[in-house]
C-alpha cells in the first residue's frame, strides 16, 4: 500500500510539471510571462543589446524576460538597418561588377539585366531567417520572450500591452532598458517622409524600382551606404551635406577626402556645405531647394527619390520614464554612470538609447557588461576600442583617434601609411584603391587610432581592435607575422611605416 502511494505521488508530480512546462510553453508562445515570481532581469527592447543582455543574463542563471514590441527580435539593426542593407550592398555591388567589371577578368557575360524583386527577396529572407534564428536561442537559454509594449509603473513593475491583445504585467528585480533608437526627423520640419517618393532608410531598403534620380540629404554613413546601393543598381544620386567632409562623426580627414573622391569616380555627386531647405512633392518628382552653408548661393535641384538620412535619435515612447523619474539628458538620452545605472535604483540602460556611438556592436558589449554588473558586481566597455565600418566599395573602417582629434589636443604621433596598390593580393584581385593609417604615440609607439579604406577593410580593422585592446604597439603589429599573399600584408606594413619604414613602398 505504501509502495502504492509513493509510485501515485510520483505520478501526480510528474503530471504537474509536465503540466507546468507546458502552460510556460503556452505562454511564452502567446507573448506572455510566466507567473511564477519575479524576475531576476528583464529587458526592454530586443535589439543588439536587448537581446544579447537578454540571453547573457539567462546563462549567467538569471531568471529573465525581455520584452519586444516589434513583433521580430534584432531590432533596428536587424530588421530595417544593419542586415538588409548589407545584403542589398553585397547583391549590388555582383550585380555592378557583373555589369562592369568581369570583362577586364576575362570573364565574357551578355544578358545581364536586374531582377530587383528577386533582390529584395533575398534581403527578406536573410532577415527572417536572422530573427527567427534569436527566437531559438531564446528558447535554448530559457528567456521568456514577451511580445507587446512595455511602460513602467513603479522601478520593479512593468506593465506590458501585448501584441495579440490585452495586457499583463511582470515583476524584475532589475531592468534594462533597451528600446534603442529612431530616425531623425528632418531639422525644423517641412519634409514629410512618406516611405515612397520621400525616404527613410527603411524605404530606401524597400523601393519596388529603381529611381532614375535620387537625392540623399546627409553625407554619413547611411546615406553613403543606401546611395550607393541604388547608384549601382542605375540611379543618378546626388549627396547633399551641410558639412565640408562625407563620413560623418569620427572619420578621419584624410580618409574622407580619399573617399570621396573614389565614390565621385563611381559617379555620385557630392554638393558639400550645403543646406537642404525644403523638398516638395511634385507628381513623380520632388523638388528640393538647397543654400550654401554661407547663405549666400540658393539651388534647386529635382529627383524621383529622396532619401532624408540626417541621424537619429533615442527611442523611449511610452516608456513612462517620468512615473519613475528616470533622468534624461537635453538630446533626449537617458543618463548612465559607469555601471549603466540610471538615476533609478536597479534600472540599467543600454545602446542607442543613451551616450556614445549609435553602432550594433557597442550595444552588444554594453549588454553583456551591464549583466555582468548585475550578476557579479563587475562589468566594462572599453569605449576607445569600438570600431566604425562603412560598408561600400571600398570598405572604410576605423578605430580609435583621427589625425584631427590628435592634433587638437596636442598630442605627438607618428604616422604610417601603406596603399593596397602595393599589396600583392590586392594587385591580383584587381581591387588597389585605398590605404591603411596607423597613428602611433611619438614618444611609445603605442597605437592611438587606426584607418583603412580599402578591399576589405570592415574585417581587418578588427585585428587594430585587438591590438589596442592589448595596449600594442605598432612595432608588436609589425614584428607579427602575416600571411601571404593576404590583403592584411598591407596592414603590417602601414605598422611597419609607423615606427620604421615598410619593406614593400
Amino acid at each position: 500500500m505504501l509502495q502504492l502511494q509513493q509510485v501515485s505521488r510520483r505520478h501526480v508530480a510528474k503530471r504537474l510539471r509536465q503540466a507546468s512546462v507546458q502552460v510556460g510553453a503556452w505562454n511564452s508562445q502567446r507573448g506572455l510571462a510566466t507567473p511564477s515570481g519575479p524576475y531576476d532581469a528583464v529587458i526592454i527592447g530586443g535589439g543588439p543589446g536587448g537581446y544579447v543582455a537578454a540571453i547573457k543574463a539567462a546563462q549567467l542563471g538569471l531568471k529573465t524576460a525581455c520584452i519586444e514590441k516589434r513583433g521580430s527580435l534584432g531590432g533596428t539593426c536587424l530588421n530595417v538597418g544593419c542586415i538588409p542593407s548589407k545584403a542589398m550592398l553585397n547583391n549590388s555591388h555582383m550585380y555592378h561588377q557583373t555589369k562592369h567589371d568581369l570583362e577586364r577578368r576575362g570573364i565574357d557575360v551578355s544578358g545581364v539585366s536586374l531582377n530587383l524583386t528577386q533582390m529584395l527577396k533575398a534581403k527578406d529572407q536573410s532577415v527572417t531567417g536572422l530573427t527567427k534564428g534569436i527566437e531559438t536561442l531564446f528558447k535554448q537559454n530559457k528567456v521568456d520572450y514577451i511580445k507587446g509594449s512595455a511602460s513602467f509603473v513603479s522601478p520593479t513593475r512593468i506593465s506590458v500591452k501585448l501584441n495579440d491583445g490585452g495586457e499583463t504585467e511582470v515583476e524584475a528585480k532589475n531592468v534594462v532598458i533597451a528600446t534603442g533608437s529612431e530616425v531623425t526627423p528632418f531639422p525644423g520640419g517641412g519634409i514629410e517622409i512618406d516611405e515612397k517618393q520621400i525616404v527613410s532608410s527603411t524605404g530606401a531598403l524597400d523601393l519596388q524600382n529603381v529611381p532614375e534620380k535620387m537625392v540623399v540629404i546627409g553625407g554619413g554613413i547611411i546615406g553613403l551606404e543606401m546611395g550607393s546601393v541604388w547608384s549601382r543598381l542605375g540611379a543618378e544620386v546626388t549627396v547633399v551635406e551641410f558639412l565640408g567632409g562625407i563620413g560623418g562623426v569620427g572619420i578621419d580627414e584624410e580618409v574622407a577626402k580619399q573617399f570621396q573622391k573614389i565614390l565621385s569616380k563611381q559617379g555620385i555627386k557630392f554638393k558639400l556645405n550645403t543646406k537642404v531647405l525644403s523638398a516638395e512633392k511634385q507628381g513623380d518628382k520632388v523638388v528640393i531647394k538647397t543654400q550654401s552653408a554661407k547663405g549666400d548661393k540658393e539651388e534647386t535641384l529635382d529627383a524621383n527619390v529622396v532619401l532624408v538620412s540626417v541621424g537619429r535619435r533615442p527611442y523611449t515612447e511610452g516608456l513612462n520614464l517620468e512615473a519613475i523619474g528616470i533622468e534624461k539628458d537635453n538630446k533626449g538620452r537617458i543618463v548612465i554612470d559607469d555601471q549603466f545605472n540610471t538615476s533609478v535604483k536597479n534600472v540599467k540602460c543600454i545602446g542607442d538609447v543613451t551616450f556614445g556611438p549609435m553602432l550594433a556592436h557597442k550595444a552588444e558589449e554594453e549588454g553583456i557588461a551591464a549583466i555582468e554588473h548585475i550578476s557579479a558586481g563587475h562589468g566594462h566597455v572599453n569605449y576607445n576600442a569600438i570600431p566604425s565600418v562603412v560598408y561600400t566599395h571600398p570598405e572604410v573602417s576605423w578605430v580609435g583617434k583621427t589625425e584631427q582629434e590628435l592634433k587638437a589636443a596636442g598630442v605627438k604621433y607618428n604616422i604610417g601609411k601603406f596603399p593596397f596598390a602595393a599589396n600583392s593580393r590586392a594587385k591580383t584581385n584587381l581591387d588597389t584603391e585605398g590605404f591603411v593609417k596607423f597613428l602611433s604615440e611619438k614618444e611609445t609607439d603605442k597605437i592611438l587610432g587606426v584607418h583603412i579604406i580599402g578591399p576589405n577593410a570592415g574585417e581587418m580593422i578588427s585585428e587594430a581592435v585587438l591590438a589596442m585592446e592589448y595596449g600594442a604597439s605598432s612595432e608588436d603589429i609589425a614584428r607579427t607575422t602575416h600571411a601571404h599573399p593576404t590583403l592584411s600584408e598591407a596592414f603590417k606594413e602601414a605598422a611597419m611605416a609607423a615606427y620604421q619604414k615598410p619593406i614593400h613602398f
